[in-house]
């Protein structure tokens, strides 16, 4: 996070964890983006396959030895704080879409009609292409977390 002016600082509520002595680490909620859960499956012509490994591991490859700049948003989603986050000059939420690897939630996008624009381009041209996920079956990752499952992962 960028700080500008001398003494200037930002405070926020959030659970962390200590990664080291001297290293703490927040987790963030992307704004306006719902990526598939670690463990959810997704189906394709050869069978259940792991979206949510494959969504966590984008995420990862993106941010991976690069800046990134966090732009907390107010809220907080399921207890954590909610943020844009940008990486190489791109939206990390919007290049997950487009990966179909996350559907977008654009009820929390009605303050940002231009970004809500975008992830709604990004998903009907994910959905075209059956990029990721959407080139079979798959949950919305909300669905997921409430108990339901597609065939193949029962």
């Amino acid at each position: 996070m960028t700080v500008s002016g001398r003494g200037a600082s930002q405070s926020f509520d959030a659970k962390a964890r200590a990664l080291d002595g001297d290293t703490v680490a927040v987790d963030f909620r992307l704004l306006g983006v719902d990526a598939f859960e670690r463990h959810q499956l997704c189906q394709n012509v050869s069978g259940c396959w792991k979206c949510g490994k494959a969504a966590q591991d984008f995420a990862a490859n993106a941010l991976r030895s690069k800046a990134a700049r966090i732009s907390l948003r107010s809220g907080s989603s399921y207890g954590r704080p909610v943020a844009t986050v940008i990486v190489d000059g791109q939206d990390l939420g919007e290049r997950m879409i487009r990966a179909g690897l996350a559907v977008p939630e654009l009820q929390y996008l009605r303050d940002d009609l231009t970004r809500a624009r975008r992830y709604a381009t990004a998903f009907a041209r994910a959905k075209a292409a059956r990029a990721g996920a959407f080139a079979g079956s798959w949950l919305e990752p909300s669905r997921w977390r409430h108990g339901q499952r597609l065939t193949c992962e029962r």
